[in-house]
């Protein structure tokens, strides 16, 4: 059976424990990913950004499974956050970096067209080759 990620659910726990040790809790955002809504001004070479997310930073911060929405001042300026769980890298405190980094999770697959009443001649799909093993995440008994 399919779970769905653990990632908000880690991102919570670890937001939480970083505001409840008086630290600031800053984000790491794959600023490329999809659906990601940063100022595209701030973001490194790398195509990442660094938010500070904590509680006197930012408003009205929301921390839900499909993404972390706030808004904040950049440059002054009100600016509304979008950033969908999975293009968060990394949670850590700013005072003493102790967190968690994230493996880069799989953009979702696209939701297929609607049908239309036309008729389609549907040709068929050259196969996909297959994963490398060593990109999917496996679990190993440890005794």
């Amino acid at each position: 059976m399919a779970m769905t990620s653990s990632r908000p659910y880690m991102i919570r726990a670890l937001y939480e424990w970083i505001v409840d040790n008086n630290c600031t809790p800053y984000i790491l955002v794959d600023a490329h990913a999809s659906d990601v809504e940063v100022p595209q001004q701030h973001v490194n070479k790398e195509g990442q950004i660094v938010l500070n997310i904590a509680p006197s930073a930012v408003m009205g911060l929301s921390l839900e499974n499909q993404a972390i929405t706030f808004n904040a001042r950049f440059g002054g300026i009100p600016t509304d956050i979008y950033v969908p769980s999975r293009a968060v890298l990394g949670i850590y405190a700013r005072e003493n970096g102790q967190g968690m980094v994230f493996e880069p999770e799989l953009e979702p697959e696209p939701t297929p067209p609607e049908p239309s009443k036309k008729p389609q001649v549907v040709k068929p799909k050259a196969a996909k080759p297959p994963t490398p093993i060593a990109a999917r995440p496996s679990l190993r008994v440890v005794k």
